[in-house]
């Protein structure tokens, strides 16, 4: 996800202006040590869950995110992003909170949005980007993983574990930041949860990866590892890792039962 860090996106692609993102592995960035370009893991059953995500988050850019206007760009966030401060109170920010950058306690100037429905924004987020960039490596990385996610799962238990790593990835970023003032966009939460999910499903499958100049297949064990320890060292660049840990923390203890238990959703192949 993206945070618009200290008000501010600053990032142009993965976040410009002032927002928190999230970005898995940093794909929005040039510098990122490897980048799934596919997994080695054939699929029972058509990807109808992933499918439907990956165009609603498409068409949330498309055709409800404004562009062109940087001003109305970031005013929309805020209208409709998730902050950690709102989440904390339960109430829109206010416009002091937004004047000395932080959550106030106790504060009394109007709300900016005061008709905004603060549970709501935690969904809204999921679907909202800050740039093609931000939006393309997000659904690059739900289409390489998700899909066999999809496969052990079933689509509705999919949808579910999606929506809910996503919603743990937001309140993970609140509880490690709960005075921060700025928007907090992006599906890799969400995404980060289908990789614990996989890192548990199909650790030995091997991912085909591109690494600088290099492409290689590595399984996927080492490769979500290396995504994993990453997020502690992206630095300061707008990305909120904390919603990146929480969701993949999240996804795979979703999944622990689906391992435990031995739950297989993908259709068997008759037999001749």
């Amino acid at each position: 996800m993206t945070p618009a860090s200290g008000p501010a996106f600053r990032r142009p692609g993965c976040v410009s202006g002032s927002i928190h993102s999230v970005c898995p592995l940093e794909a929005c960035r040039s510098e990122a040590p490897v980048f799934p370009l596919h997994d080695v893991n054939p699929t029972h059953r058509a990807p109808l869950v992933t499918l439907l995500l990956i165009a609603a988050n498409i068409a949330a850019w498309l055709l409800w995110q404004p562009h062109g206007d940087a001003v109305r760009e970031v005013e929309f966030l805020y209208q409709h992003a998730a902050v950690a401060c709102e989440v904390i109170r339960n109430a829109p920010i206010t416009a002091d909170d937004l004047l000395v950058g932080r959550c106030l306690e106790g504060a009394t100037s109007p709300e900016v949005f005061p008709e905004k429905q603060v549970p709501l924004s935690v969904l809204a987020s999921l679907f909202l980007h800050g740039g093609f960039l931000h939006l393309a490596g997000n659904m690059w990385f739900l289409w390489v993983f998700g899909n066999n996610v999809e496969d052990r799962f079933g689509h509705l238990l999919y949808g579910a574990l999606y929506l809910s790593a996503g919603v743990v990835a937001t309140l993970g970023f609140v509880a490690m930041r709960p005075e921060d003032v700025t928007p907090l966009i992006g599906a890799s939460g969400a995404v980060a949860g289908v990789l614990g999910a996989y890192l548990l499903l199909y650790p030995r499958h091997a991912v085909v990866a591109w690494a600088g100049w290099f492409v290689m297949p590595v399984p996927a064990a080492l490769f979500l590892a290396v995504w994993f320890i990453g997020q502690f060292f992206v630095g300061d660049v707008g990305v909120a890792w904390e919603a990146h840990v929480a969701g993949f923390l999240a996804g795979m203890l979703l999944t622990l039962p689906v391992v435990a238990f031995g739950r297989s959703r993908t259709p068997a192949r008759r037999r001749r």
